[in-house]
């Protein structure tokens, strides 16, 4: 055991801990980080486990009294263990899983998430945490997912007047470039005011869902078509709190220049690998 290891739950060298958790935010599985860092597979899923809730508590701290003016939801869908038609409606342990995530249109910060079941009381419990993490009004775009829009336990209800609400709502075709081989494509947008007074002009999602694809590009387990899906949702969650704790303290935006936390003035500085393992030590 290394003297300097910040994190008392692991019992391996901090540079080793360092260099699996930076393999992992670029994008690498499970048996492929273990090869290349030299170590077993338990020991990756240890470090998984102990930085993911870390991260998790650390993303709970510190992003809090975000002042934004236009935030934008989306779910990402996975799943976990096997596709929902080989298990049942009931099965809180596999099938299908969505990570809600709210995102700051002009920082990029991702400001809360959800890992979980797609349903009305998910969607309500992931609002209520990211109204308790705002500082003022802002401008709040989801798509038009019930859970979203419906009377009780919605964004209405939640937020009350306190927010400028709106939907985009995306639908998809399909356009033939091949002998039988066909893309999704979208055909029509459909923006509708809900309640309050949206700028229409942002009223869109597409911010958020330029995050979904940063997640499936750094997160092995959203990658589709592979054999990298998470096996539990327990560690489905530990892979998410580490990529967003990464994403919104460590890797800088193209936006901007800077880190999401950065420019949300969370924080100073970009934080290498090392200081992030170092501040989850904290919690």
């Amino acid at each position: 055991m290394s003297e300097s290891q910040p994190l008392d739950d692991l019992r391996i060298d901090h540079d080793k801990v360092v260099q699996i958790v930076k393999l992992l935010c670029e994008g690498m599985g499970i048996r492929a980080t273990a090869r290349l860092a030299d170590c077993h597979r338990d020991t990756v899923l240890s470090v998984l486990e102990t930085v993911g809730r870390k991260c998790a508590a650390l993303l709970d701290a510190r992003v809090r009294y975000v002042k934004a003016g236009f935030v934008q939801t989306d779910e990402i869908h996975t799943f976990v263990g096997c596709k929902q038609r080989h298990t049942t409606l009931d099965d809180v342990e596999r099938g299908d899983f969505f990570t809600f995530l709210s995102i700051d249109r002009d920082s990029k910060l991702i400001i809360n998430w959800k890992t979980d079941k797609r349903n009305f009381d998910v969607t309500e419990d992931f609002l209520r945490d990211l109204k308790a993490r705002m500082l003022d009004r802002f401008q709040l775009t989801t798509d038009a997912f019930n859970g979203y829009c419906r009377r009780v336990g919605g964004v209405g209800e939640v937020f009350g007047d306190s927010v400028d609400y709106a939907t985009e709502t995306k639908i998809y075709g399909h356009e033939k470039i091949a002998p039988f081989r066909y893309v999704p494509k979208v055909i029509e947008i459909k923006r509708k005011s809900r309640f309050g007074n949206p700028d229409m002009r942002f009223a869109t999602t597409c911010h958020c869902e330029r995050t979904n694809l940063s997640v499936r590009q750094f997160t092995r387990r959203f990658t589709r078509a592979t054999l990298g899906y998470s096996k539990t949702v327990t560690n489905l969650r530990h892979a998410v709190a580490l990529f967003i704790a990464h994403f919104n303290f460590c890797r800088v935006h193209s936006a901007h220049g800077k880190t999401p936390a950065q420019a949300a003035m969370l924080t100073k500085d970009a934080w290498p690998v090392e200081r992030l393992i170092d501040e989850c030590g904290k919690y």
